[in-house]
């Protein structure tokens, strides 16, 4: 792998030394999916769930956390699979970075709405909507206390939302991502399918990688070792969830050295 030049994280997050959190994660990058962003529809955006991961958003803020997001768009087009029907990967890759960004607006305002100051950063340049990801103003965003959304992936065909997530988490100098998801952590197989499957409190990013454990793809899963940021993964659809695995509390799987 290509190696990346970036900021040690022995810095991470030096501003928040007058946070009300004693959390041990001071910057986090919270990754979900667009799936998550259904709720119970097969299609699109639910309201009630978009407003209520906001209000999980707003119980981490209120912490004193500095909080950065991504999000990816299976709720609306997911380009792997519109290249696995004939459309041409790099279009199809592009489309899905316009869902992100609907994804992202959506956020942005359930964020807004219950007073949680927020920002959508697009890779792609759409200066009417949202701004140009720049790395320096969202970290200045960040230390103001504001939300910054990042949208439209990489910016990039054939990386997917899960690099993208490392991906920033490790130019803003996170300690932790933490991805929302329908589960409640990493199992040593498909808890729908196997009844006797078990979770991980803690794995491996080794292990994750050689026993394809499907948390992210491989390539995030290896740069998120190689900056040595940890990934917590964790159910987004049980409320006030995100707050209480940040503080160590309910079922969660850490992925680590």
């Amino acid at each position: 792998m290509t190696q990346i030049a970036l900021a040690s994280h022995t810095n991470k997050a030096s501003s928040m030394t007058d946070s009300k959190s004693d959390f041990l994660y001071k910057r986090v990058l919270f990754k979900i999916s667009g799936e998550v962003l259904m709720g119970d529809k097969e299609f699109g955006l639910d309201p009630e769930t978009v407003d209520r991961i906001a209000r999980d958003v707003k119980d981490v803020v209120d912490e004193g956390v500095q909080l950065c997001m991504t999000v990816g768009a299976g709720n609306i087009f997911r380009g792997v699979s519109g290249a696995s029907h004939g459309m041409d990967r790099t279009t199809a890759d592009h489309m899905g970075m316009l869902g992100i960004v609907i994804n992202a607006l959506a956020l942005q305002n359930a964020l807004e709405n219950i007073g949680v100051d927020s920002r959508v950063q697009s890779a792609i340049r759409m200066d009417e909507i949202c701004e140009p990801y720049i790395r320096r103003r969202a970290m200045r965003h960040m230390d103001k206390g504001r939300v910054v959304i990042f949208a439209a992936g990489t910016g990039n065909p054939y990386f997917t939302s899960d690099t993208a997530a490392t991906l920033r988490a490790s130019e803003m100098n996170c300690d932790l991502i933490a991805k929302g998801t329908k589960v409640d952590g990493v199992y040593t197989a498909d808890p729908a399918k196997n009844s006797e499957a078990t979770r991980y409190k803690t794995v491996s990013y080794m292990d994750v990688l050689t026993k394809d454990l499907k948390v992210m793809d491989a390539t995030a899963v290896a740069l998120a070792r190689e900056n040595n940021i940890p990934i917590m993964v964790f159910s987004i659809r049980e409320k006030h969830n995100f707050v209480k695995v940040l503080r160590d509390e309910g079922q969660f799987t850490l992925i680590k050295d």
